[in-house]
């Protein structure tokens, strides 16, 4: 178990982000600073010092993937729909998100495979009728009907696995 240093929350070993806040548990360069605890000016001692790690500053994002197989994240901003497949040559028309870098091609996804977006009080993923399906927590998606999704759940596209990590608020 990994313990999120922003919220305290037990996260499953393995976790980029923390499943409850968002935060970014994988290790980083981000250098410390030094607290020092204010002392009456008549004392001769030395202000002691205590190591303080720098603040996570959040971001505007409001759904992160996380590619397990390849442990890269994708955090979704600024617009609140986005395609998710591959691309072919001569395609005419390129998903929003294209996972061919990280071998879609090879897991079964298709061109246009699914769509993710924000809905007025939750998150939606549809299949786009794609070839080798769409799943959540390894329950098939029917074509064109939208399946809310929740925190840490894994979507699979084909064969491709993606865990859906929430933007608390």
């Amino acid at each position: 178990m990994i313990i999120c240093p922003s919220c305290g929350h037990q996260s499953i070993t393995g976790s980029a982000f923390c499943a409850e806040c968002g935060v970014n548990l994988l290790p980083s360069d981000t250098p410390t600073t030094q607290k020092m605890d204010v002392e009456h000016p008549a004392s001769s001692e030395q202000p002691k010092r205590s190591a303080v790690t720098s603040p996570v500053v959040p971001c505007d994002n409001w759904v992160t993937l996380h590619l397990l197989d390849s442990g890269q994240v994708l955090p979704l901003t600024a617009r609140n729909e986005f395609t998710i497949g591959r691309t072919a040559e001569g395609q005419p028309v390129m998903p929003d998100i294209d996972l061919t870098p990280y071998q879609a091609y090879s897991h079964g996804v298709s061109r246009l495979h699914a769509v993710i977006k924000r809905g007025l009080a939750e998150i939606l993923l549809m299949d786009l009728d794609s070839a080798n399906g769409t799943f959540v927590n390894g329950e098939r998606l029917e074509p064109d009907e939208e399946r809310a999704l929740s925190n840490g759940d894994v979507v699979a596209l084909g064969g491709f696995k993606i865990q859906i990590l929430l933007k608390s608020t």
